[in-house]
């Protein structure tokens, strides 16, 4: 299998993976020095495929590059991070 392509949508606020005519895409809110990852979305004709990591590993590797701290709205974010202890760092705490 191919590694997957994650595309940048900076203009719609999304990390994107374009399969088949179908569109994965991880949504986010810029603030103050954070990013908030709001949704992950992997169309049913896509999953199984590792899409929805990809995409939270693009938007944590972006949040790293970018010195930005992350508020996981999304409860795959979440999750992911909780998998992957290499990203608790840039969670932000209160």
């Amino acid at each position: 299998m191919n590694p997957v392509q994650v595309t940048h949508n900076i203009d719609s606020g999304r990390f994107e993976v374009s399969i088949e005519g179908h569109l994965a895409a991880l949504d986010y809110r810029l603030r103050n020095g954070r990013i908030v990852f709001t949704h992950t979305g992997v169309p049913s004709a896509l999953e199984g495929r590792g899409l929805g990591s990809a995409l939270a590993r693009a938007g944590l590797e972006y949040a790293r590059q970018s010195d930005l701290k992350v508020i996981p709205l999304c409860p795959f974010v979440r999750s992911y991070i909780d998998r992957y202890q290499q990203y608790q760092d840039l969670v932000e705490t209160r």
